[in-house]
């Protein structure tokens, strides 16, 4: 359907799987609220689930071993006069996150570190600007404590956390309703949806239109637009006929998409998450009961559609885990936290390997929680990329190479035992003890000596072989991953 040529891909066999009923957060009551957002935020930490609450707006944080049946008790944020629309934790603090609601204002909250024991309702901080409800909240990815919101009143104002400052005040922009916002790489410029159709990039230091693309796509529903690594802009949307579209743009020449694709019928909005590390997007659309995932490639027809994960009950919203919070070690690239009426399902993408070693061209350096910028180095012009941290760290071997570990370990641990013939007891050695160690013969007590000594040496001997061995034995399974892998 979506290609008739099997391309080789390491992604190709990539496969979703559900946890278990144990392992899922049940009996959480997800928003009703009509508005086309994630409705979930995940870090290594936390899972973040917008809920039904009366009288106001609230969400659930809990920690992510907090699995199993949610009490109808448990605390919640809920400082917010109307119901919560957007969530985003902090790209550089696990334990900070920002809410928009449709009262208007947009507030940061700490979380305590060991998740909620009452009722958070005091913000650390009240962003007040908008004049209508504020739909969209995203960090900047490198500039420490610098927060983007949009909201109905067509109006995108950036703020200084830190010091509760307006810094951007971008109203001219937009006739329309905005569907979405997103950061590129570095920060320095990001794009927007509109209900006009229209997808837009914006400098917003300058505050200036640096490209736009009319009628993206031509149909009336909601899109979506998501910057890539190397600057492209990723859009989905609706054809005139209603059906579900993906395309894929050049800001530098928006005249004509790169690659354009119908998907189907369906008319759920897609969300589309991106991995810049290994230029997968994952699209998912409310109301379906599918993610498909595609490939972006330099080469035509860049779009390649890899696989797709299906399973029986529709998702209200979705979640996805950053890269560092990952099992690198069961060769996991993605995980997605699944809204139902009633629960919250964690979906684990892996890519299966024969080998049990760290798989490098899976996990290339990726974004760390460190901020690459404080907010007024970007105020004043700077830009750069995140700080890329290594995932070779969060690697653990399987058990059976720790058996192993601790075989070598147990060897080396009977090498420095003294012989009994020439080493003195301690004082809290028994005197029993000390009689059989020291023979009343001193020939006894030198044959005894020799056999300790030729034991010693064959341990020394034995020792050395079982230390090559498992070198060899590295350094074959190094070999066959990399055959594996195609890089050899």
């Amino acid at each position: 359907m979506f290609r008739k040529v099997v391309r080789q891909s390491k992604f190709r066999h990539v496969f979703g799987q559900p946890v278990k009923n144990d392992q899922c957060y049940e009996d959480i009551r997800v928003s009703r609220v009509t508005w086309d957002s994630t409705f979930c935020a995940v870090n290594p930490k936390f899972l973040a689930v917008i809920v039904e609450a009366s009288g106001g707006g609230a969400f659930l944080v809990l920690p992510l071993s907090k699995t199993g049946r949610i009490d109808k008790a448990y605390p919640t944020v809920c400082g917010h006069t109307g119901p919560v629309l957007d969530i985003d934790w902090c790209p550089h603090n696990d334990e900070v996150i920002a809410s928009g609601s449709e009262d208007c204002t947009v507030m940061v909250w700490q979380i305590p570190e060991n998740g909620l024991v009452s009722p958070l309702t005091e913000p650390v901080v009240v962003l007040e600007g908008h004049t209508k409800r504020v739909g969209i909240v995203t960090w900047h990815p490198t500039a420490r404590n610098v927060l983007l919101s949009a909201g109905c009143d067509n109006m995108v104002l950036i703020w200084n956390v830190g010091t509760a400052e307006e810094l951007y005040h971008l109203d001219s922009l937009h006739p329309d309703l905005i569907y979405n916002v997103s950061w590129n790489r570095n920060g320095s410029l990001f794009c927007t949806a509109c209900k006009d159709k229209s997808v837009r990039v914006i400098d917003p230091r300058r505050g200036t239109l640096v490209a736009e693309r009319e009628k993206a796509h031509e149909g009336a529903r909601p899109m979506r637009a998501i910057f890539l690594a190397d600057g492209k802009v990723f859009t989905t949307g609706f054809s005139r006929m209603s059906e579900r579209q993906l395309a894929l743009w050049d800001p530098e020449n928006f005249g004509e998409p790169m690659a354009l694709q119908e998907l189907d019928s369906s008319n759920g909005a897609l969300l589309p998450f991106y991995d810049p590390d290994t230029n997968v997007v994952y699209v998912c659309g409310k109301g379906d009961s599918s993610i498909r995932y595609f490939e972006i490639t330099d080469e035509p027809p860049y779009i390649h559609f890899l696989n797709t994960f299906t399973s029986k009950e529709p998702q209200r919203g979705m979640g996805s885990m950053p890269k560092r919070g990952l099992e690198v070690s069961k060769c996991e690239i993605a995980r997605f936290y699944k809204l139902h009426e009633r629960k919250c399902e964690p979906i684990v993408m892996t890519v299966p390997r024969k080998s049990d070693l760290f798989q490098d061209d899976l996990y290339p350096d990726t974004a760390g929680p460190e901020a690459a910028l404080e907010a007024e180095e970007w105020v004043s012009g700077r830009d750069a990329s995140p700080i890329l941290i290594s995932l070779r760290e969060a690697y653990v071997p399987s058990k059976q190479r720790d058996l192993k570990v601790n075989r070598r370990n147990v060897l080396s641990d009977s090498r420095p035992a003294a012989a009994p013939g020439t080493s003195r007891p301690g004082p809290s050695m028994p005197a029993a003890s000390t009689n059989i160690a020291m023979p009343s013969g001193s020939l006894a007590g030198a044959g005894e000596a020799r056999k300790l000594e030729e034991v010693m040496q064959e341990l020394q001997t034995l020792r050395a072989l079982v230390q090559e061995q498992g070198e060899r034995i590295g350094r074959l399974e190094e070999q066959l991953s990399r055959i594996e892998n195609g890089d050899a």
